[in-house]
């Protein structure tokens, strides 16, 4: 009986993975994940949940998958021809590290006679599949989405049957597999579908209205399972309900997957500017500007809703969207600096880090990406702390100095006067000032 290989990375799950189940119907299964050394620049939460899950996978695929510690642009077809596997089956990568890896490794592959084969990918639709009529890219998320709708097929993937090739010698073993210290993440498929059907059941109805507020539990927090293929999207679109809560669901699925399609066509946009006549924006540099991104990253700007944004990152590897958008657009247009440092600080320490949507949705924030009038939006952090936090309760849980401000102070305690609290630090800058520098520097570039 033939032997192949599933080649895991972004596609940590049993259930309805095309790549297994390609692997499966041509013999028995070794299942292989590789711990390439460009995993370094991972943070330590992420690395943590990624080898929890493993874990979990492992548990549930009979003890069988076996991790190498090395490049895989060699170490993959030295492990199939050590095992004697005909082909290797994997989830295609879009990213630009990726793309460049596997190209390698299927020309290494092919020279020694063995198959390499992409039977699925990360994504509902494949990027690079949705265009205009005239074959060019869309740069804009509303058709991007009426087209990506179109192509979204949601057949089931599911192997009837997996024969594990027991390899397990060859295993060169787990480093530490617990999840961080207050993950706030499920690990593994079971628990990944229960905290879904719990908190669909209670909270999605409610999701359009409520999703904003970071103090409560109004989002899935399933992007660290879709980040590593715990679930896939296809698994959530088969289930949402066609209600309102159910279709802005489906259109956050879409946004993932335009930020991928939009970086699988302008791979350069991964750390530079989208919109290129943005490269002449002013941003501040030097002793200054360092020093302010060092208060912004020890989450000590003096505002509360960014801070405990902040705080929450690095406490759980998570923070919320809402609040990732008030943060980024305080680095960009209340500090001015490089968006590329909030994202690099950001993939740092997320658990559910994902280049396209990450850089991109940075990109969004700081004007330089897919949005078509960015500068007119500069977040004011304390209006929308009031607006989207108005009990105060994210701010209570993440700042413990500000837990006896009243409700009416907590978004700007520095109002409180000789009262403030002494332990909280007054706001770093003016933010009144600074959007008017902001929007100063931004009509110069735009001309309007």
């Amino acid at each position: 009986m033939s032997i192949a290989i599933w080649w895991i990375r972004r596609d940590m799950r049993l259930a309805d993975n095309a790549a297994l189940t390609s692997a499966a119907a041509r013999g028995s299964v070794v299942p292989l994940f590789v711990v390439d050394p460009a995993f370094q620049k991972a943070g330590v939460a992420r690395t943590q949940f990624m080898f929890a899950t493993l874990r979990s996978l492992d548990l549930s695929a009979e003890r069988a998958i076996i991790l190498r510690h090395a490049d895989p642009v060699t170490e993959v077809v030295s492990f199939a021809k050590e095992v004697g596997a005909n082909s290797v089956h994997v989830a295609a990568d879009f990213s630009p590290y990726g793309r460049a890896r596997d190209a390698k490794v299927r020309t290494a592959l092919q020279q020694a006679g063995i198959e390499f084969v992409e039977a699925d990918s990360p994504y509902a639709v494949n990027p690079g599949t949705v265009l205009k009529d005239d074959g060019t890219p869309l740069k804009v998320f509303t058709p991007f989405y009426k087209r990506w709708m179109n192509h979204v097929h949601l057949e089931n993937r599911t192997a009837s049957k997996i024969q594990w090739h027991d390899a397990r010698s060859l295993c060169h073993g787990y480093p530490s597999t617990d999840a961080p210290d207050g993950s706030i993440f499920p690990v593994g498929e079971e628990a990944t579908w229960l905290r879904w059907t719990e908190w669909s059941s209670q909270s999605l109805d409610g999701y359009k209205a409520n999703r904003d507020n970071p103090g409560i539990d109004g989002t899935s927090r399933l992007s660290a399972a879709l980040r590593f293929g715990v679930i896939h999207p296809r698994q959530l679109l088969r289930v949402l309900p066609p209600s309102a809560g159910g279709d802005h669901f489906r259109s956050e699925l879409a946004w993932r997957e335009f930020y991928a399609d939009v970086l699988f066509h302008l791979p350069q946009t991964q750390w530079q500017n989208l919109q290129t006549k943005m490269n002449v924006l002013p941003v501040d540099s030097g002793p200054t500007a360092d020093e302010r991104f060092a208060r912004f990253c020890a989450a000590q700007t003096g505002y509360p809703v960014v801070d405990a944004g902040i705080r929450q990152m690095i406490a759980t590897g998570w923070m919320h969207n809402r609040v990732r958008m008030i943060v980024a657009s305080f680095l960009v247009k209340d500090l001015h600096l490089p968006w590329q440092w909030g994202a690099r600080f950001f993939m740092t320490h997320l658990i559910d880090g994902d280049t396209a949507s990450n850089n991109h949705g940075w990109q969004w924030t700081a004007g330089t990406g897919t949005d078509a009038a960015p500068y007119f939006r500069v977040f004011n952090p304390t209006s929308q702390s009031e607006k989207f936090d108005p009990t105060g309760s994210y701010i209570r849980e993440w700042i413990p100095e500000l837990a006896d401000v009243d409700n009416a102070h907590i978004h700007a305690p520095w109002t409180l006067g000789l009262l403030a609290p002494s332990a909280y630090p007054e706001p770093m800058v003016d933010h009144a000032v600074e959007r008017e520098e902001a929007l100063a520097r931004y009509k110069a570039v735009s001309g309007k």
